[in-house]
């Protein structure tokens, strides 16, 4: 709506009254849990503010309720000044934590790792597959945007690695503005090598279709057309085994690489797991030597983490390991074994 319309709605109904932008930036400032989150939350406020400062300030000048927007007697140009520095101060602070997670993905991308960008309508449980996943406990719950910041974790794929990134949901006509005030949490989808595509398969089918184009439509527009797509089908445990059948080939045309499982439940994520495998980096096989000492138990710790360990033997004050790894990662290891006085032994493609 126009603030005139909004002013003369409120004046008429002696009662606040919200655009539908206004109440999506309510329910994710209520949300916002992190520096990060606040941040693009008063970013798209002050934006909001600035393509509608004309009419805010006359409105001000109209005996409108006190503290109406909090106006005063401001003038156009003063107040659209004032909102401008907030807005330049604000994205200052983005781009230095913008800075750190490009750095942060830098050191993810030396290490050779496949990303997966979990992605989705808000509340089709997301944050529920994201723990199922790495078994951990991120907060979940049945409200919208529970998830306003990313989480990267690592995830095992039975014995190959992955990093997993929970995301803030999309919504229905989401406005430009939000999408580009969520720019920086948005960009992990951006640079993934994978999408995890979420939905709620208990959802009508109408309502199903709908929202899973809203999500096509909102990764085109924010650049990420053509990464490849795994959807999941959430919420299985909600429906006979019948009709999780008759919608999986009701989408079988419009979405790709389906797999139906309950996040809840932990029920089908081994065939997930199974379907991430076929897009995951080719791994090489590395043997190595160390001699036993505090630094070579300790790397030995973070490579069972990073690599798929398929053998240690220890022999007198030595070990031998044998382990797969992506090429970049595998690297990243012989210096670490050259640092630690240890020997690569093999390298198997």
């Amino acid at each position: 709506m126009k603030p005139v319309q909004t002013y003369n709605l409120a004046k008429e109904t002696k009662i606040e009254v919200i655009d539908r932008f206004q109440l999506i930036l309510e329910i994710f400032a209520r949300r916002a849990s992190t520096k990060e989150a606040q941040l693009q939350i008063q970013l798209a406020k002050l934006k909001y503010e600035l393509a509608h400062a004309k009419e805010r300030v006359k409105l001000a000048k109209m005996e409108e309720q006190p503290g109406f927007m909090g106006l005063g007697a401001y003038e156009v140009d003063v107040y659209y000044e004032a909102v401008k520095r907030q807005i330049h101060t604000i994205q200052g602070k983005l781009k230095k934590i913008r800075k750190k997670r490009s750095l942060h993905r830098k050191r993810r991308a030396e290490l050779g790792f496949t990303t997966i960008s979990l992605a989705g309508y808000t509340n089709a449980g997301k944050s529920s597959l994201f723990n199922a996943l790495t078994e951990e406990n991120v907060r979940v719950d049945i409200g919208l945007f529970t998830t306003l910041s990313t989480t990267t974790r690592i995830i095992d794929l039975f014995g190959k690695k992955a990093l997993l990134t929970d995301t803030v949901g999309f919504i229905d006509r989401l406005p430009l503005s939000l999408i580009e005030a969520f720019h920086s949490t948005l960009e992990e989808t951006i640079f993934s090598d994978l999408i995890l595509l979420v939905l709620d398969l208990s959802e009508p089918e109408d309502m199903i279709k709908k929202k899973l184009s809203c999500c096509l439509d909102t990764i085109e527009k924010i650049g990420a057309t053509g990464i490849p797509i795994v959807t999941v089908l959430n919420k299985i445990d909600l429906l006979s085994k019948e009709k999780v059948e008759q919608k999986v080939e009701l989408l079988k045309n419009e979405a790709q690489n389906i797999v139906p499982l309950s996040a809840l439940h932990k029920t089908n994520i081994d065939a997930l797991k199974s379907e991430l495998t076929n897009f995951l980096k080719p791994y090489i096989q590395v043997s190595f030597i160390l001699p036993i000492n505090d630094g070579s138990l300790s790397f030995l710790s973070h490579l069972f983490t990073h690599a798929n360990v398929q053998k240690v033997d220890y022999e007198g004050d030595s070990m031998s390991v044998i382990f797969e790894a992506v090429p970049e990662f595998a690297d990243y290891v012989k210096g670490c074994v050259e640092k630690l006085d240890g020997a690569i032994k093999a390298v198997n493609q």
